[in-house]
């Protein structure tokens, strides 16, 4: 099985979570100047941190995944300007996911030019 190696982009700011795919994929070709049809995940965050949208293209239509937080809020990057596309891992959305900041400094650091003999 290979890796999933898909680009995660965080949308900064606060986006209304009353946009569906349409909406939000204005937001990406219109505003982020990105191809909302490529392989790339776009993340975007309500002004209270409790929700979040996922859109991304797959082969011949849209998913758009929902997540809302019963209790709690997500640890959204504070940024000043508002829908600029922040390139982040996998795994920082995965952290994002869970609770944890995207910058986590407590992780281990990713390790390359390894073989196996």
């Amino acid at each position: 099985m290979t890796p999933c190696t898909h680009q995660v982009y965080l949308v900064t700011g606060f986006t209304d979570m009353r946009k569906s795919i349409n909406g939000l994929s204005i937001i990406v070709s219109d505003t982020l100047s990105l191809d909302p049809l490529s392989q790339a995940w776009f993340v975007f965050c309500n002004k209270q941190r409790d929700k979040l949208k996922i859109l991304f293209w797959d082969t011949n239509g849209f998913w758009l995944y929902y997540r809302r937080l019963e209790q709690g809020r997500f640890q959204w990057p504070n940024h000043a300007q508002a829908h600029v596309a922040m390139g982040i891992e996998q795994r920082q959305l995965q952290w994002l996911l869970s609770g944890l900041p995207v910058n986590n400094k407590t992780c281990h650091s990713t390790l390359s030019g390894l073989s196996v003999i």
